[in-house]
């Protein structure tokens, strides 16, 4: 019987040391899997990195002027009217009281001449009709001037300075549109098409710089518990 245990014995031996063997082998495969993923984790850290860095450096100033605009843009209703003028309140809100719009028009230009200035340029930009509070907004793309008149006798209630316009147009970039008249609103396309795939990079890279370095620790700390 102990003859026939001796080869039994080295089988079992033989087998435990195989599967010995093949642990060992499988947690090499699976450090050196783990240092692969790390180093390739590395490389993308060092990329978002560059790339953030450079994005950061290049459109500094636009980020700027972007940040500062749009703050003062949310503030434009709470500035106490130096932004965005208050709006007046007219004679009657029933627009069956009303003058017709062309009238409105011609009161506004002549007002626009009379009060402003008489080189001014009639160019509207748009009509803000209030009824609410019985007024018609009538905004000029000279200087930025707004006039509002009663809709119900054609009188002008306030001459507005249109701040929050003229910041609203540094914002989206069509400031550039109006000083080299451009027509279509190209340069205002290309720059918001720059600072939005800009601000999106700027978010996904800055996210990775705060993501991968705990990735890559998890994983460290994983191999050497291994």
């Amino acid at each position: 019987m102990k003859r026939l245990n001796v080869p039994v014995q080295l089988l079992f031996t033989i087998f435990d040391a195989v599967k010995i063997y093949a642990c060992y082998k499988q947690k090499r495969i699976n450090c050196h899997m783990e240092n692969l993923k790390r180093k390739q984790q590395a490389g993308i850290l060092r990329w978002a990195r560059k790339i953030h860095r450079q994005t950061g450096a290049l459109l500094f100033v636009f980020f700027f002027i972007v940040a500062l605009t749009g703050l003062l843009l949310g503030w434009k209703k709470n500035s106490s009217g130096y932004l965005l003028p208050k709006t007046y309140q007219g004679t009657s809100t029933n627009l069956k009281d009303w003058l017709p719009i062309d009238s409105l028009h011609k009161n506004a230009s002549r007002y626009m001449l009379d009060s402003v200035s008489a080189a001014a340029s009639l160019q509207l930009d748009r009509i803000d009709i209030r009824p609410e509070k019985g007024v018609v907004k009538f905004v000029f793309e000279y200087e930025f001037t707004g006039l509002q008149l009663d809709g119900a006798t054609g009188k002008l209630l306030h001459i507005d300075k249109r701040r929050s316009d003229f910041i609203e147009h540094i914002h989206d970039g069509s400031i550039l549109d109006i000083y080299f008249n451009t027509t279509g609103g190209q340069i205002k396309l290309i720059y918001t098409t720059i600072m939005g795939l800009a601000l999106l990079l700027f978010t996904i890279t800055g996210f990775w710089l705060w993501y991968g370095p705990k990735s890559m620790r998890k994983a460290g700390q994983k191999t050497s518990l291994q």
